[in-house]
């Protein structure tokens, strides 16, 4: 089974610059979509979900702002959404969190917040990972698989960042976070990229547009595929595939494959 997750940077203008190109060349089962940025009925005529695949939208209430999808061909049942104990269509106005079932396995899609814009965001961020690590806990505690997948904006170790002296005190890169990030894995997630490549700088998955930074490969590794301990075992490779970066997104997508 193949599992990809990937921040479009708006899904509409994702479509535009060849997405489908690459949904048809990785040809996943199952397709986490973060930073989607529109509502189902503002898709351009022309457009279509990956063939076979049932899909769940999970927009923001803001128009043109965040939201989640979740793609399947190997079937798709809604859990839940957002980080609260019970289903609530309100408890995630920005499109964050969609907890899904598809047979054995479990996958969170998740767009964490980002905290560059200034304090009060900063703060934001850092209560909603305080409730979402303790919220994870139902999946580690679990005997069934489960994947928690996306962009958790927060880049791990300084292999996971091009310049990290340079930003120490860069939001997504600082110390409460890298530790918060320890805590997560330490709770009983296994970062499977981490654990396929070992150590040493890169892969990147996300890059600036300021400057050189795509071009050079100057970037953040922000975006996971963490499995709790009864998925771990089925895991079998997982890869990064820079080109979608360079042409459909900020962001490349995240592949990895299962033995399921």
């Amino acid at each position: 089974m193949r599992v990809v997750t990937w921040n479009l940077n708006g899904i509409r203008a994702a479509h535009r610059k060849g997405l489908d190109r690459f949904i048809d060349l990785i040809d996943a089962d199952i397709w986490l979509f973060q930073e989607t940025r529109a509502l189902p009925e503002q898709m351009p005529p022309d457009w279509a979900p990956p063939d076979g695949h049932e899909v769940l939208w999970h927009p923001a209430e803001k128009k043109g702002y965040s939201g989640v999808m979740t793609c399947s061909r190997v079937g798709l049942s809604e859990v839940g959404r957002g980080i609260d104990t019970e289903l609530d269509e309100t408890s995630d106005p920005d499109g964050r969190v969609l907890h899904t079932e598809h047979g054995d396995l479990h996958c969170v899609n998740m767009y964490l917040p980002n905290g560059s814009s200034g304090p009060e965001r900063q703060a934001y961020k850092d209560r909603w990972i305080d409730d979402m690590l303790v919220w994870s806990k139902r999946f580690t505690d679990s005997d069934e698989p489960a994947l928690l997948c996306g962009d958790l904006n927060i880049a791990h170790e300084e292999d996971d960042i091009w310049n990290p002296s340079g930003n120490r005190k860069t939001s997504g890169f600082l110390e409460h976070e890298r530790k918060w990030f320890t805590r997560l894995l330490d709770s009983g997630w296994h970062d499977l990229l981490r654990i396929h490549i070992g150590p040493g700088k890169g892969p990147y998955t996300w890059w600036s547009n300021r400057g050189r930074a795509r071009e050079l490969d100057r970037g953040w590794r922000i975006d996971y595929v963490l499995a709790n301990a009864a998925a771990r075992p089925l895991f079998k490779s997982a890869e990064v595939l820079r080109e979608g970066g360079l042409t459909v997104s900020d962001h490349a997508p995240l592949i990895v494959d299962l033995d399921m």
